[in-house]
C-alpha cells in the first residue's frame, strides 16, 4: 500500500525493519494472516538491498539429492560449528517453503529446461547441482517479484526512507512503574528516522522483526549496498538482545577488480562461473587452487579467499584472474549481467581473463534466533543476515542465504501472527507509557569531514586488523582504536541534530566494535575467522 503524510506517532500489529527477502516474505506472509503490516526500509524503494545483488541462486533440491547431502555440506563448509538442528530444519523445511512460496505462488522465473523442469547448477562446497538460478541476476528477480507482491497488499504500510535508530523497549523506555518493575521485557516497536522531513517517528507495535541485512559496509572492500551497516546488530547489542557469532565474516574470493571507486561496492563475480567450469589463476596463467584444497576452485569461500591472498602476497600482484575459457555455454547468456559489467571496465569475458579479489561479502554471526526467528527480547524477532540461525557456523555455503532468509522470514512471520496480543486495553495502556524521541542535541548541523574521516578510520581498521587473517596484535590495536572512536562518537552523536549520516556513523562504529571484541575473544581458528598466530 502507498505511503500516506508522514505521521510521528504510528502503531500496527507488526513492524518489519528491512525490505530484503527476509523481510520481504515476512511482511506478505504476516499479511496472509491478516495481520496489520508496517514495513520501513531506508532505502527509497523496497529493492535497493543486498537482496537485488544476489546473483548465483538459491539452494533447492533434486531427485539425486536429499536432506542428509545438503546436511552435510553444510556442516563441512561451516567447519562443523553450525547448530544441528536449525540445519536440519533449512535442509527438510527449505526445500518445501521454497516450492510453495516461490514456485507455486509468487511464480518466480527460475531458468527451465521445459515448464516444470528447471535448471540446476553447482557451486564451491556443493556435492552435486541443487541451485535454482535466474540468469545471473536471481536475487534481483525474487525481490522484484516480492515487491510487486507486497504494493498489492492493503494491510501493508510501507514507509521508505526510515532509518531505524533504536529499539522501543519496556523497560527502558516505559514511563509506567508496571513495566518498569515487570521482568518481562518486551520489544514495543522502534524510534525512525524519516529522512525527508528529518523528524523522529515513533512507531509502536505489538511485534517486531529486525531484518536489515549485513555489515559489509564497515570494511574497506565490500560487496555490500551502502546500507550494511549492521544497525540491527547495534540496536540489538544497545537493548540487551544476546548476539552470537560475531568473529565470523565472510570474504567472498571473487569480486571484480577495478571499476570502482574507493569506498564503493565492489561488483561481485559469482560462485556460479566457477561452478560452470571457470578457473582461478595467477598473472602467469597458472592455476593455484589444486595446491590449496583437493576440492580446488569449488573449495568453500573461505579457502579460496585465503588462497588467492596468499597468491596476491607472494606474487606482489595486486589480483588474480579468472579464465572462464572453460565454461561451455555462451557467458553472454548465461551470465549477462557479470559480462556486461565486464566490459565497461575494458574486459571481454570471451576471451580476456577477469580480474578478481576478496571483499566483505556475508556476516555469518548476528543476533541468536530460534527457528522460529525469535530472539532474547520479548516480541522481537530477527532474520536474514542480521540474525544467527546458526546454519552457517563458521562459514557460510554458497547460496544458503537466499533459503535461509525466505524460511526464518516465513517462520517468523508465522509465529508472530500467532503470538500477537489481542488485549487492546493492556496495548494503549503500554503505547501510552512510550514517549516520543526527546532530542538534547545543541549542535545544529554535523561536520561532513568529521564524518567521512570516522568512516575512512573504521573501514581501513576493520580491513587492515579485523580481515581476511587475523592476529592477537592487530586485533588489540583495533580495539583500542574502535573503542575510543565509538565513545567519541556516542557523544558526538548525543550532542548533533540527527541525520541518517549521523545514525549509519554510530552504528558502524558500534557493529566494528562488536565484531573486533568477539574476534579478540576466540582464539581457536575456524572458518572465516582465521587467526595467524
Amino acid at each position: 500500500m502507498a505511503e500516506s503524510a508522514p505521521n510521528l506517532r504510528q502503531s500496527c500489529d507488526a513492524l518489519v525493519i528491512g525490505s530484503g527477502i527476509a523481510g520481504s516474505v515476512a511482511a506478505l506472509t504476516l499479511a496472509d494472516q491478516g495481520v496489520d503490516v508496517i514495513l520501513i526500509t531506508a532505502a527509497e524503494t523496497l529493492t535497493q538491498g543486498n537482496t537485488a545483488l544476489a546473483q548465483g541462486g538459491i539452494v533447492y533440491t533434486s531427485d539425486k539429492d536429499d536432506p542428509k547431502n545438503l546436511e552435510r555440506d553444510i556442516l563441512t563448509a561451516g567447519w562443523e560449528h553450525n547448530f544441528g538442528r536449525a540445519v536440519r530444519f533449512l535442509c527438510r523445511r527449505g526445500p518445501q517453503v521454497l516450492r510453495e512460496l516461490f514456485l507455486d505462488k509468487y511464480k518466480i522465473p527460475f531458468n527451465q529446461r521445459k515448464p516444470g523442469e528447471w535448471f540446476l547448477t553447482r557451486e564451491g562446497g556443493h556435492s552435486l547441482p541443487r541451485i535454482l538460478y535466474c540468469d545471473d541476476h536471481t536475487g534481483r528477480d525474487i525481490i522484484d517479484a516480492l515487491c510487486n507482491e507486497i504494493q498489492r497488499r492493503d494491510n501493508i504500510r510501507v514507509l521508505t526512507r526510515r532509518t531505524a535508530i533504536d529499539l522501543l523497549t519496556t523497560q527502558h523506555h516505559g514511563n509506567h512503574l508496571d513495566f518498569k518493575y515487570s521482568l518481562d521485557n518486551r520489544c514495543v516497536g522502534a524510534y525512525a528516522f524519516n529522512e525527508a522531513t528529518g523528524q523522529v517517528e515513533t512507531i509502536m507495535a505489538k511485534s517486531t522483526l529486525l531484518a536489515t541485512g549485513g555489515i559489509g559496509q564497515i570494511y574497506l572492500h565490500t560487496t555490500n549496498t551502502s546500507g550494511s551497516i549492521g544497525s540491527a546488530i547495534a540496536m540489538a547489542y544497545r537493548a540487551g538482545v544476546r548476539l552470537m557469532n560475531c568473529e565470523y565474516v565472510q570474504f567472498h574470493p571473487t569480486a571484480l577488480y577495478g571499476g570502482s571507486r574507493r569506498g564503493e561496492r565492489r561488483f561481485l563475480v559469482s560462485e556460479a562461473v566457477r561452478g560452470e567450469g571457470a578457473v582461478l589463476v595467477n598473472a602467469r596463467g597458472e592455476r593455484f587452487m589444486p595446491g590449496y584444497d583437493q576440492r580446488a576452485d569449488l573449495a568453500p569461500r573461505d579457502i579460496v579467499a585465503r588462497a588467492i591472498m596468499e597468491e596476491m602476497l607472494h606474487s606482489g600482484d595486486d589480483c588474480v584472474y579468472l579464465d572462464v575459457s572453460g565454461i561451455k555455454q555462451d557467458v553472454t547468456t548465461r551470465f549477462p549481467t557479470i559480462y556486461e559489467h565486464c566490459r565497461r571496465i575494458g574486459v571481454d569475458m570471451r576471451r580476456d581473463l577477469v580480474p578478481v579479489v576478496p571483499a566483505a561479502h556475508y556476516f555469518c554471526g548476528g543476533i541468536m534466533v530460534d527457528s522460529h526467528g525469535r530472539t532474547s527480547l520479548g516480541r522481537l524477532y530477527a532474520a536474514g543476515e542480521c540474525s544467527c540461525t546458526g546454519v552457517h557456523g563458521a562459514n557460510r555455503l554458497a547460496s544458503t542465504s537466499l533459503l535461509e532468509g525466505m524460511l526464518w522470514g516465513h517462520s517468523a512471520a508465522l509465529d508472530m501472527a500467532g503470538r500477537i496480543p489481542r488485549n487492546g486495553t493492556a496495548s494503549r495502556k503500554l503505547a501510552e507509557s512510550i514517549p516520543d524521541w526527546v532530542s538534547h542535541a545543541c549542535m545544529q548541523n554535523e561536520d561532513p569531514a568529521l564524518i567521512a574521516q570516522d568512516w575512512a578510520n573504521i573501514r581501513n581498521t576493520m580491513w587492515n586488523y579485523v580481515g581476511i587473517s587475523r592476529t592477537e596484535r592487530r586485533l588489540m590495536r583495533a580495539f583500542s582504536d574502535l573503542r575510543k572512536l565509538t565513545k567519541d562518537l556516542q557523544d558526538f552523536y548525543h550532542e548533533t541534530v540527527l541525520s541518517k549520516s549521523l545514525i549509519d556513523l554510530f552504528h558502524g562504529s558500534q557493529t566494528a566494535y562488536i565484531v573486533t571484541q568477539a574476534a579478540l575473544r576466540n582464539r581457536r581458528t575456524k572458518g572465516c575467522h582465521f587467526r595467524a598466530d
